[in-house]
């Protein structure tokens, strides 16, 4: 009996399995110990029923007692460490779907990872192309290996998948026709006939599946489903706490419907729509309903970046990668998507065995790494790097300060860099200086792909979860990096000679263009690929310091009910008056209260939020008032009112400076 729903999906999709009997008996043979195969190699088109296949191969190893891992390559990152981390090496059945993604490692996978699985294994991987050319020239694979070409449907398996889908007798010859053996257009061409339509005549298969479902948007069973659909076509991949922000209480119900589809795949992290139905139902969803298209991406937008400042280590990989899925028009993007190809794309903590590498690498190109080398000692812990067989491929190290070190006297960067804040924006308490002072690759420096992949993704770790007021990223090759710092809104602020080769600093001030602002400005860029300065009305006013601050916090509170004062008050320009269209009173106001909320939490917080609400939130007529209904004397009351004023401008100080962040309001699904 199943006792989960995906047993039941798995049973029901089993149900309507049909045909590849070569195929399904070469892996029962391999599962039986009948056959020395041990490899199995199933390849063909997209569409063409592999994951189906892999899905009917689980179920079978399941039945007869087997331990099985299955892996989507599109979830993995192409490297040896990627792979033994998603992979229990326990099985003894491991099924990689997508391994056209992993083509990179696919040598160390025949060569190391394969030969070091236990005997009895069986090893089935799917993917578009056929395997490379060792794998069946060798002699010993040759005995091990079994290869599959997945081809068309004939006719009896394309009536045989339409019967199994409930379709009438009467139309199952037509639907075979239309379907020419192709098994996801049939079953696409399956679910259209449930609702009674069933298309005269349609071109070839691509063209097919994009008709079918274009129809599938105007069939959706309900709005909730529409929205679930949106969301697998948006988000590189959709998981249910995703669908759960998307559609509230429906997510148990949307999650089986999307599951089902027969363009959608399941993976151990979650929902994959097939790459054509992505592309066709992306640009329908836009299309048709542009408004209601961007504000699902603002909500995944936000869901991903949630989640890359909630989690640590390799889960902030994956939350990157969904966030430069969605910049898919960014100049950045295409750098993941094209490295995958070619080995890691994981920018990752380096380790100090990398220290050498790096500095070798900057020495060759710019002659001297003595600075280098020491900043390295200095903040080891903020070098990112993305590694390949051949060692660190790319890399990008992050400098904060004031650090306290003499290095930001000596290195003539940093000095400049950090003369400018001085003289522009200084920095307040408790804030940083982020600077990327070392960017580089391998193979072409700062024209290096893997560098143009580990700047920003390692930036947007650091940005999101510090309080920064300025970021800089340093180059010696600005004529290849000002568009790049163009599109994400970075000025050339500093320009200054080293070593007779010219540096210069692209930089932000943070306090006028705050992180969550700057993130939608990316989201709406890395859509449109528009390019630039920010626009204006996004901008704050220069920062309060300290002082200015506290002054504004005391004038602000006993006009806190009106908004014509509040629209007034300094702290408009406040990171407590930021929405993400601009600053607005209304915010400001909710900030304050927030901030007088969150006070219950320290020691005798109850006490000094209560005298904070009587006095400015839901005032009393007069002080004596407010200290006679809080059963007060006069005295403790000023005394409390004082220490109360004191500890909410310290915690709206560091809600300022980005060291805290107030509770949001509940979240609330879009309703359309």
């Amino acid at each position: 009996m199943a006792t989960s729903l995906g047993e039941l999906l798995d049973s029901a999709r089993r149900e309507r399995f049909v045909g590849r009997r070569d195929e399904v008996a070469s892996f029962d043979d391999a599962l039986a110990g009948r056959t020395a195969r041990r490899v199995l190699f199933v390849h063909g088109q997209g569409g063409i029923g592999k994951t189906t296949l892999l899905a009917e191969f689980r179920a079978r190893a399941r039945a007869a007692g087997h331990v099985v891992v299955q892996v989507d390559g599109r979830e993995v990152d192409p490297s040896p460490e990627g792979l033994t981390t998603a992979v229990n090496l326990n099985a003894t059945v491991l099924l990689i779907d997508g391994y056209e993604e992993l083509r990179p490692i696919d040598d160390w996978l025949r060569e190391e990872f394969v030969p070091n699985l236990r005997a009895e294994t069986v090893v089935v991987l799917a993917g578009r192309d056929r395997p490379s050319a060792p794998w069946r020239a060798d002699a010993g694979w040759r005995h091990l290996v079994a290869v599959h070409h997945l081809d068309h449907f004939g006719e009896a398996e394309s009536a045989a998948l339409l019967a199994h889908a409930g379709v009438e007798p009467a139309v199952r010859t037509h639907l075979v026709r239309l379907g020419q053996g192709h098994p996801l257009t049939i079953a696409l061409l399956a679910d259209l006939a449930a609702t009674g339509k069933v298309p005269d005549a349609l071109a070839d298969a691509p063209d097919l599946i994009s008709v079918l479902l274009e129809s599938f948007l105007r069939d959706v069973p309900g709005d909730a489903h529409l929205t679930g659909l949106a969301t697998c076509a948006i988000a590189w991949l959709t998981t249910e706490d995703l669908l759960a922000r998307m559609v509230g209480a429906d997510a148990p119900e949307v999650w089986r419907w999307l599951a089902g589809r027969p363009f959608v795949t399941r993976g151990p992290r979650g929902l994959f729509a097939h790459d054509l139905a992505r592309d066709v139902l992306d640009a329908e969803f836009e299309r048709r309903m542009p408004e209601r298209y961007h504000a699902h991406r603002r909500e995944i937008h936000a869901h991903t970046v949630t989640g890359l400042r909630a989690t640590t280590g390799p889960d902030r990989q994956r939350h990157a990668q969904g966030l430069l899925f969605l910049q898919r028009n960014s100049p950045f993007a295409s750098a993941f998507t094209a490295l995958r190809a070619y080995g890691s794309a994981a920018v990752v903590p380096a380790r100090a065995e990398d220290h050498d590498e790096v500095c070798r690498i900057v020495e060759r190109f710019e002659g001297n790494a003595e600075l280098a080398r020491a900043w390295l000692d200095e903040q080891p812990e903020h070098l990112y790097v993305v590694r390949t067989p051949d060692g660190v491929a790319g890399f990008a190290h992050h400098v904060f300060c004031p650090s306290g070190s003499t290095l930001e006297e000596r290195d003539p960067v940093v000095r400049a860099v950090l003369d400018h804040v001085a003289k522009h924006g200084p920095t307040r308490p408790g804030e940083l200086v982020n600077i990327v002072r070392l960017v580089g690759g391998a193979r072409d420096y700062q024209r290096d792909p893997y560098a143009a992949l580990a700047a920003p993704v390692s930036s947007v770790i650091e940005w999101l979860t510090r309080p920064l007021a300025w970021s800089f990223g340093i180059t010696v090759d600005p004529e290849f990096w000002a568009p790049r710092f163009d599109h994400v809104a970075f000025a050339p602020l500093v320009d200054v000679e080293v070593d007779g080769r010219r540096h210069v600093a692209f930089g932000i001030d943070w306090r006028r263009l705050p992180v969550d602002t700057w993130l939608d400005l990316m989201r709406e860029r890395g859509h449109s690929g528009e390019n630039g300065p920010p626009p204006a009305a996004l901008l704050r006013p220069p920062p309060l310091d300290r002082t200015r601050f506290a002054a504004a916090v005391k004038a602000l509170l006993p006009v806190l009910h009106r908004p014509d004062q509040l629209g007034a008050s300094p702290l408009i320009g406040s990171a407590l008056a930021s929405t993400a269209t601009g600053p607005t009173p209304e915010r400001l106001r909710a900030s304050i209260e927030a901030a007088v909320a969150a006070l219950a939490d320290q020691p005798k917080g109850d006490q000094l939020r209560a005298v904070l609400h009587r006095t400015y939130l839901r005032p009393a007529p007069t002080q004596e008032a407010a200290a006679q209904v809080l059963d007060l004397p006069l005295s403790t009351y000023r005394r409390y009112l004082a220490r109360a004023l004191e500890q909410l401008t310290d915690l709206l100080w560091t809600v300022e400076i980005g060291d805290v962040r107030l509770p949001a309001p509940p979240h609330r699904p879009d309703a359309h």
